[in-house]
Formats: C-alpha cells, structure tokens, sequence
C-alpha cells in the first residue's frame, strides 16, 4: 500500500508536465474530390414481394345525441352580432 502512494506521488509531476503543453491542429483548406475516378461495386437490387396488408377500421359510435336543426342557435347568434 505504501509503494502504491508512493508511486501516485511520484507521477503527479510528470501529469503536470503534459498538460502545459499546447496542442495545435491545422487542417486542410481545400480538398478537392473527383467522384468519376470512384468506382462502386455491387448489385442494385430491388426488394421482392412488398405487399401492405390494410388495417381493419374501427368505428365509433358518436356520443352526443343528433341534431336535425340549429335554428335556435342561429337565431341567437345573428342577434348577438347586431
């Protein structure tokens, strides 16, 4: 136990010491690529059978009750405008 506390000691220097350092990227400022000179092997192939099979509907019935007119609605709305 005492060597490995040791040895943790010992290597925080050299830890130090590497982060100091500056890293500096530099990248390419033009590439220039020639798509005719890129030959692809392989086989197009189009997928066999592709069939969708419909989904059964459901149907639901409505809740609120029918209406065969709206007149008293309409008449109460135009009276509300003027």
């Amino acid at each position: 136990m005492k060597i490995f506390i040791l040895i943790a000691i010992l290597s925080m220097p050299a830890l130090a010491q590497q982060r100091g350092k500056s890293i500096r990227y530099e990248y390419k400022k033009y590439e220039k690529f020639d798509f005719d000179e890129i030959g692809v092997e392989g086989e197009a192939g189009s997928p066999g059978d592709l069939s969708i099979t419909p989904r059964a509907r459901n149907e639901f019935r409505n809740k609120l009750p029918e209406r065969t007119n709206f007149n008293k609605e309409m008449k109460k709305a135009v009276e509300v405008i003027r």
